[in-house]
């Protein structure tokens, strides 16, 4: 395909929403006519209509229009009990435009998992310090990016469209939260604020914002992360559309870990910053990103019969075709840089010395580093919804869609290196897909779905994904029982920037095969006594990872990665034992490192401190996983890779807390891993060179306004 500016898609993209709203209202204004059209009665004043409160007129108020009630919610997307919600929220598909309820975040339950990467599963194994880059336990929650696979490190702190939450609430809704321990100068905060307003009954805008980071206890540990979106949505009875804005960003010092683990394991020194670590010969040695997303989906339903008055407020249960578009355009710069540290003054030549190179090419230049690299994005969907009769029926919705994807990417190789490593420069891919979804409900027992999306054309052309999920439920006196299902198939090219790289440190050109994964799913499910029960296998062929030497390379064989999950809550009158336990099993521990057993258990003691008041929870978190291979990790491209040198675990990580929920307060003192050096051998190490923090005492709160 010839090369057109990306700001004439982002042009041509605007023309074609402008005219599909405008398209989207002039349907709007035709089918008033034969619309239906229900005004709640107001109950404050008389009622002479003999309609009990809450019913409804079928006639407009034509006389004291000043008067008149505010429109009430009125969407195929949100049924009668959800409507009836004070507040609510969900995120949105940008396949579909199909939205997913979401609960909200206001009860004392798990206040106290305050990193953003230890909320999920088992947990994560970090650097260390807060902002710094991790990569979960479980082998089936590790990201798999297809673009721009060096922000993976960093996935638990990133905004993305799909992780947005729209809210719809009867009053403007605000939410802020913040924690902080430590001395000032290794001082650790996490902020997060939410600000939503309604502007109407179907319309809302919402800003989120949070900051993640720490100053670090060892030597050049700072970290900052942080995200900023402003979103709209619009959910009306015919035309629904979510987008907006998400800035990512984060500065991240980079040491390279700690000289010599014995520092931690065979001796206890009061001051952590006086561990030599191993960049300590580059000076500021950090990792900086940049990311700017604009994204919207909106879709209009236009009705295949005309609606009677024993229908619906809405469209979900007539037949309705949906006619709708998706945008999305994404940048993203990373910045590895660092500089060799001078010596002081009259320092000698075998002191300079003493600390060999932590890195061992020099492409470049010996003296610093400044790599970056650049990549933008743009994805663009057409797509059509079919809802035979009922959208919660034996064949509720069926999809079908085409898109188009643009990639950039930029990067610099000198001269006379581009024999061996290509070009460098800007380069552009493009592809054309297709795409379809098949979804039902047969009653409240079984659901079930079915995908499959297929490149056609360009650079990602053969790549294949399809699968389906089934859903299984039984009540014993209205209390659900759940077993899901679901099987994948996926035929994937590896990321460009796993081929293509070219930095001072680090340099590869490679023709990798593409991807192909099976992967099986199954979890039993029973909410109201805290039970979950699940299995997981992945058959891979051709993995692409990074091995003992750093850089990405193919296991040609295949990779096969099991695993058994179980959570189970127990509680005892006001005491609770939660428990999450995970097993995982790798053919090839080179490939894809996992620890047999891994644990995340919390045991507190809830009780009333003021009868319907005051709530409180005191209590222990536990954190455990047996010994392994665990990952490496490597400043300059931001990845772990595998290494066979160090087994790490075997290590309880204990924190004590006391939090409390007052009204919509929500309060916290935690002491965080208050078994460092009283037990355990000093192992708390997760990544290789890379010690986990001693002893914090943090303090947070959570404040809910609705007004």
């Amino acid at each position: 395909m010839g090369h057109v500016p990306i700001k004439r898609y982002l042009w041509q993209s605007f023309l074609l929403s402008f005219a599909f709203v405008v398209l989207s209202g002039a349907a709007r204004g035709q089918n008033n006519a034969s619309t239906v059209i229900r005004y709640p009665v107001d109950n404050s004043s008389s009622n002479s209509s003999g309609l009990l409160p809450g019913q409804f007129s079928l006639e407009r108020d034509t006389v004291d229009r000043a008067r008149r009630p505010r429109k009430p919610l009125e969407s195929f997307y949100f049924d009668d009990s959800t409507r009836a919600r004070r507040i609510f929220s969900w995120s949105v598909s940008l396949e579909n435009n199909n939205i997913t309820l979401q609960e909200m975040d206001t009860t004392i339950a798990e206040f106290q998992r305050d990193y953003p990467f230890m909320r999920q599963g088992v947990g994560s194994a970090s650097l260390g310090n807060l902002g710094g880059a991790t990569i979960p336990l479980d082998y089936f929650e590790r990201p798999q990016f297809r673009n721009f696979s060096f922000m993976q490190a960093w996935s638990a702190y990133l905004m993305s469209p799909e992780q947005i939450r729209f809210y719809n609430a009867r009053m403007p809704y605000t939410n802020i939260s913040y924690q902080m321990s430590g001395q000032r100068s290794k001082e650790e905060q996490l902020f997060h604020a939410v600000i939503s307003q309604n502007i109407s009954p179907s319309s809302s805008i919402n800003l989120d914002y949070n900051s993640d980071g720490m100053r670090g206890q060892y030597e050049r540990q700072r970290a900052l992360d942080r995200y900023f979106s402003a979103n709209f949505a619009h959910t009306g009875k015919r035309y629904a559309i979510h987008g907006g804005y998400i800035y990512n960003v984060g500065d991240i010092q980079e040491n390279g870990g700690i000289v010599d683990m014995r520092d931690v394991t065979d001796t206890v020194m009061d001051r952590t910053e006086n561990i030599p670590v191993r960049l300590d010969g580059q000076a500021d040695a950090r990792n900086a990103y940049k990311g700017h997303t604009f994204y919207w989906t909106q879709s209009y339903g236009i009705p295949l019969r005309r609606q009677r008055l024993s229908d619906d407020l809405t469209l979900s249960k007539i037949p309705t075709v949906f006619v709708g578009q998706s945008f999305q355009y994404t940048t993203f710069r990373k910045i590895y840089s660092d500089a060799v540290k001078q010596p002081l003054m009259g320092m000698g030549e075998e002191e300079e010395t003493l600390n060999p190179p932590f890195y061992d090419h020099f492409y470049i230049s010996s003296e610093g580093t400044r790599d970056s690299v650049r990549q933008a994005m743009l994805d663009l969907k057409l797509f059509m919804q079919l809802q035979p009769y009922n959208r919660n029926g034996a064949l509720g919705l069926v999809t079908a869609g085409a898109g188009y994807e643009r990639n950039s990417y930029s990067y610099y190789v000198p001269e006379e290196y581009r024999e061996s490593y290509g070009r460098g420069g800007k380069q552009h891919k493009n592809s054309i897909y297709v795409y379809g979804r098949m979804e039902g409900a047969v009653s409240r027992y079984l659901r079930w779905s079915a995908d499959a999306r297929l490149h056609t054309i360009g650079y990602r052309s053969g790549d294949f994904d399809a699968g389906g999920r089934l859903s299984l439920s039984a009540y014993i006196k209205n209390k659900p029982l759940t077993l899901d299902a679901s099987v994948r198939f996926a035929l994937r090219e590896p990321d460009f920037w796993q081929q293509n790289y070219f930095s001072n440190h680090y340099a590869w050109s490679n023709r990798f095969s593409k991807e192909k994964t099976t992967l099986i799913r199954a979890a039993f499910r029973v909410p109201d006594v805290g039970l979950e029960l699940g299995g997981s296998y992945a058959l891979t062929k051709d993995k692409v990872y990074y091995g003992l030497n750093v850089v990405p390379e193919q296991y040609g064989d295949m990779l096969s990665v099991m695993r058994l999950y179980l959570r189970k809550d127990f509680r005892l009158g006001g005491f609770h034992l939660n428990h999450r336990v995970l097993m995982q099993w790798s053919s090839a521990q080179e490939v894809a490192p996992v620890p047999l057993l891994s644990a995340d258990l919390s045991y507190f003691f809830g009780f009333y401190a003021v009868k319907e008041v005051l709530y409180l929870q005191v209590g222990i978190d536990g954190r455990y996983n047996t010994r392994y291979y665990a990952y490496a990790y490597d400043p300059a491209i931001g990845q772990f890779y595998t290494q066979d040198r160090v087994k790490l675990g075997n290590y309880p990580s204990l924190d004590a807390f006391v939090s409390a929920k007052w009204k919509r307060l929500r309060l916290l003192v935690k002491l965080q891993h208050w078994n460092c050096n009283l037990f355990g051998g000093n192992r708390y190490f997760e990544v290789v060179n890379y010690p986990q923090n001693r002893m914090m005492l943090k303090f947070g709160l959570s404040w809910s306004f609705y007004d």
